[in-house]
């Protein structure tokens, strides 16, 4: 054998020895990847905390990360005889979670007592939660239930402070039946319950009122609203016993998604005072009230207790809070002397509950600077024209900071954006170089009104639920836009923010950002040559018909016209951009498919909680006849009621 013989073999064993020795080596660090990579259970939470038995939850099973391919979480549940889970849940490639249906039973285990059951899930770890079944009860427990609920609802509202808005329509029925609104009434305050209903009032000037509905010494022979009545609305009974009053089943229902327990509510003593009388419908888990329709037991010579459907939502997991209130007179029945026979409709709406947080949340946000050298232009002391325009930001920022603080102006959202982008397209087309960058917000209240906090814009709500369509919207924000490209200044003494040191009723009183008639007049001429140059030109009929329609209503509707803040857009025989009613159609009532406005509450729902908003995308409806167009109108409300899920960390808080 030669030396190249022996060599080449020796090579090739060692080659050999090699690739085997890499080969484990990839294959382990290849095993030892897949395990780092694979996902695993992170956690197990619950739709809810308790059910009554023999009714179902939802569960949710979550990995840590998103599944490579379909797994399946094993579920078990204890005690098996009291609930029923699936075997397992799949968990698609690509998704890091799904949910599951959780069937409680009627064992004997739950005969006359709540039973505690927990769920198991386990893929790579085990993860649980649990709940409780509530033992099922009789009518009369059910009562007794829904009544110690309702005595803890009612120590909940006492801590609460939310912004209260009632917005009320005397109306009229003429000859042919037709009903259409002949004056109005507004109030705005902050909710109190600590002592009993009772509101302060976001007033221009605060008027004084006593503790009734119908105030007798406000005009004799017209009924005048109260703000304290409609506070009284939120509340079924700041005492509610069960001695005071008859109960009766009446069906189950839903609304919504939450199935709930209709009961009929009567007082046994027809002629006690102040008690609840009418229709409850109770939600099945925790026993709280989330609607109640009806009215208050016996009027008395100066107090007439208005009829009002009450609606409660589910704000945060478990907790219940009022947000909508419908109140309504329709029958035709005189009132108690010396009143005129009542007829109206209104709307109550509560947000704000959160405000608290919004007043701290920059208090808790941890801002690190670390230390650079900025060699840029920016980084050298502002010039004078620089200077003067963070000035006058730092007062438009200060203003509108406060105004969400106190819960007026919702946080920036979706619906900004929206504005936002017809800004955009009016700014693009007419080559406008503005700087600071225009931004828009809306005020959370119903009255019509639009201005500007020197580059911001803001719309109301009630505006963007009555306007008809987008045109009219770059109408409004055509104007205010126009006040910030002539150079309409805000003024600065807002840059001093002890200028906000006020009570929050005090606001109307103190902020101001009305335009004089001339910057009004120039801003209108402004605002129409931007309109020529933008996208809406050809579809600005429809936004002088509104107009035509705020002319018409407006006489009746004061106090909806009436802005917290800015200008009217009507004024008597004035109105904001009237250069556009020439061009508008002839305004005809009579007419199905012409739509020049909208009836309040149709197109932004608000979050009591946190104030948000979002769009309602309804689906267009076909009106049937003239008097289903109700433009300005307040109608009922109708909330498709939806029961909130706890998060991952409240869920294991509340476990």
């Amino acid at each position: 054998m030669t030396f190249s013989t022996c060599f080449m073999r020796s090579y090739m064993r060692f080659a050999k020895t090699v690739f085997l020795a890499v080969f484990v080596f990839l294959a382990i660090s290849d095993c030892s990847f897949a395990q780092e990579a694979a996902p695993a259970l992170s956690s197990l939470r619950l739709s809810s905390t308790s059910v009554l038995g023999g009714n179902s939850l939802q569960g949710t099973a979550t990995l840590n990360a998103a599944a490579p391919f379909d797994v399946e979480v094993s579920l078990a549940a204890d005690p098996s005889n009291a609930a029923k889970v699936p075997a397992n849940v799949t968990i698609p490639a690509g998704s890091t979670s799904a949910t599951f249906a959780i069937s409680t039973l009627l064992s004997k285990n739950l005969m006359g007592n709540d039973s505690k059951i927990t769920v198991y899930g386990n893929y790579g770890t085990t993860k649980n939660a649990s709940f409780t079944a509530l033992a099922p009860m009789s009518f009369d427990q059910t009562v007794d239930r829904v009544i110690a609920r309702e005595r803890a609802f009612v120590a909940t509202m006492k801590r609460m402070h939310p912004l209260a808005e009632t917005y009320i329509q005397n109306l009229h029925e003429d000859k042919d039946h037709n009903v259409a609104p002949v004056s109005d009434q507004y109030f705005l305050g902050r909710l109190d319950m600590s002592d009993g209903p009772g509101d302060v009032l976001f007033e221009k000037q605060h008027p004084g009122f006593g503790r009734h509905f119908l105030n007798p010494f406000k005009g004799i022979f017209a009924s005048k609203f109260l703000p304290v009545g409609f506070a009284q609305m939120v509340m079924l009974d700041k005492d509610f016993q069960k001695k005071h009053y008859y109960f009766k089943f009446v069906r189950q229902d839903f609304l919504g998604e939450v199935r709930c327990t209709v009961i009929d509510v009567q007082p046994r003593d027809e002629k006690s005072k102040g008690l609840f009388t009418g229709r409850i419908w109770v939600e099945d888990h925790d026993y709280n009230i989330v609607r109640f329709i009806g009215t208050y037991s016996s009027h008395s010579r100066y107090t007439y207790y208005l009829h009002f459907d009450s609606w409660r939502l589910n704000l945060q997991p478990g907790l219940w809070l009022p947000g909508y209130i419908y109140s309504e007179e329709s029958d035709g029945r005189p009132a108690s002397p010396p009143f005129r026979t009542l007829h109206f409709k209104s709307q109550t709406r509560l947000w704000g509950y959160d405000v608290e947080r919004l007043k701290h949340e920059d208090e808790f946000t941890q801002i690190q600077v670390d230390s650079v050298t900025d060699e840029s232009e920016s980084g050298k002391d502002a010039g004078p024209v620089e200077a003067q325009r963070m000035w006058e930001r730092m007062a438009e920022d200060n203003a509108v900071d406060h105004l969400q603080k106190i819960g007026l102006i919702a946080p920036q959202g979706d619906v900004d954006k929206i504005l936002q982008t017809v800004v955009n397209n009016l700014i693009i087309t007419n080559k406008l170089e503005i700087i600071p960058d225009v931004r828009c917000r809306v005020l959370l209240t119903s009255p019509l009104e639009s201005f500007t906090i020197g580059h911001t814009i803001v719309v109301s709500r009630g505006l963007l639920d009555v306007l008809p369509d987008e045109a009219s919207l770059s109408m409004i924000l055509a104007h205010e836009l126009s006040h910030i490209a002539l150079g309409h200044r805000i003024n600065t003494k807002l840059a001093f923010n002890d200028r906000f040191f006020f009570p929050d009723e005090n606001t109307f009183q103190r902020l101001d950002f009305a335009r004089n008639a001339a910057d009004e007049e120039a801003a209108d001429h402004k605002a129409t040559q931007l309109l020529a140059n933008s996208p809406y030109k050809d579809k600005l009929e429809t936004a002088g018909l509104f107009l035509k329609a705020l002319q018409a209503s407006g006489p009746a509707l004061p106090s909806l016209i009436r802005p917290h803040l800015g200008n009217r857009l009507e004024t008597g025989n004035s109105i904001r951009m009237s250069e556009l009613l020439a061009s508008a159609p002839q305004l005809e009532m009579q007419r199905v498919d012409q739509i020049a406005a909208l009836p309040l509450g149709g197109r932004i729902k608000v979050n009591p909680w946190s104030n948000r908003l979002e769009m309602m995308n309804r689906k267009a409806v076909v009106l049937l006849s003239p008097q289903e167009k109700m433009p300005f109108e307040v109608t009922p409300f109708l909330p498709y009621l939806t029961r909130l899920s706890p998060s991952p960390v409240e869920a294991a808080e509340l476990q």
